[in-house]
């Protein structure tokens, strides 16, 4: 239901904002702006230092910069909002840059960034929200020991129960008990961000390449630590005639590469398609300007948010699935 809501909430702001809009031209605004839709899609799908919540309401974050020149520099995000300069330190695009006395970029100097974003700070509240449910859960193991579960306890006991027996352990096999802690907490890191994205003003955590880029890395590295030497035999020594070594292992090794890409594309391109499509729909109320065509959005951002919903949970056991498969075929006993 909070999807639904969240759609009233921005069809009514958008509403509002048309109808001041038409008041103003009334007045005499003889000429108006014309609305940037790809400026305002590629601002709410990026990180920012600071965390909008709405149009001019914007909370901010630490900046934490380090260079050679200046040392570590700690300041209020605000302090460079809107092309503010704060000892020499400008946000352009999203970068922090120096400047010189004149006012030109000082290309010679590259401070390390380190700022609190918004993408951090929804990845630090996502990590809360991780540790609050699963230690309310493991609690209520411990209390309800022998008895029927109870409250967050039964919700997530079928989905914990499910994953475990129809998705990880049929990949795995009888190994699967030392993968699955971490593959549990991938598939709710990403169901939880993927959420907290369909919020108003939620962060576009996972529709982010860098995250999604670390979260394949990891399983890269949990696949070919944990390979055994029928994996990398299949790899370097396959099952082919000699003369088709030359073929097969490029074949085999970019096979190796393609797996984390294809788990850091796949998340990264379904969460941002899916953001751009609402934002694009929003954004046809503020070209159009028109009752009836707010409306018909509205109705269609309904059913566009049911579908951003079931791919949010589809996304997130998708990448499990297929981090469980590749673990899988890394550990793999030789028949």
């Amino acid at each position: 239901m909070f999807r639904y809501f969240s759609c009233l909430l921005f069809s009514v702001l958008f509403f509002t904002s048309s109808v001041s809009r038409a008041s103003s031209s009334a007045e005499g605004h003889e000429e108006e702006e014309s609305f940037d839709i790809a400026g305002m899609i590629m601002h709410h799908i990026g990180d920012e230092h600071g965390y909008e919540i709405t149009h001019g309401v914007k909370v901010p974050l630490p900046v934490i910069l380090y260079s050679k020149e200046d040392g570590l520099q700690v300041f209020s995000s605000s302090r460079i909002d809107d092309g503010k300069v704060y000892n020499g330190y400008k946000s352009e695009h999203g970068h922090i840059v120096k400047l010189n006395e004149d006012g030109t970029v000082n290309e010679s100097v590259h401070p390390f960034d380190l700022s609190i974003t918004k993408n951090v700070a929804a990845m630090m509240l996502s990590a809360v929200l991780l540790i609050l449910i699963f230690t309310t859960v493991a609690k209520g193991y411990s209390a309800n020991r022998g008895k029927a579960p109870k409250g967050l306890q039964s919700l997530l006991e079928p989905i914990i129960l499910f994953l475990r027996d129809d998705v990880v352990k049929p990949a795995i096999g009888h190994n699967y008990g030392k993968y699955f802690p971490y593959l549990l907490t991938l598939f709710f890191f990403i169901l939880i961000n993927n959420i907290l994205g369909l919020f108003p003003a939620g962060p576009n955590l996972t529709g982010n390449i860098a995250v999604t880029m670390v979260l394949a890395v990891i399983t890269f590295l949990i696949v070919n630590i944990s390979a055994n030497k029928y994996y990398w035999k299949h790899v370097f020594l396959p099952d082919t005639p000699v003369w088709m070594y030359i073929i097969m292992i490029p074949v085999e090794l970019v096979g190796v590469i393609m797996k984390p890409l294809s788990l850091m594309i796949r998340l990264f391109a379904n969460i941002t398609a899916g953001h751009i499509i609402m934002l694009s729909l929003y954004g046809l109320i503020f070209i159009f300007k028109s009752y009836l065509i707010g409306g018909a959005v509205g109705g269609f951002a309904l059913f566009m948010s049911l579908i951003e919903l079931l791919v949010a949970f589809v996304q997130a056991l998708i990448f499990m699935l297929l981090s469980s498969m590749y673990i899988g075929a890394a550990i793999e006993d030789h028949h």
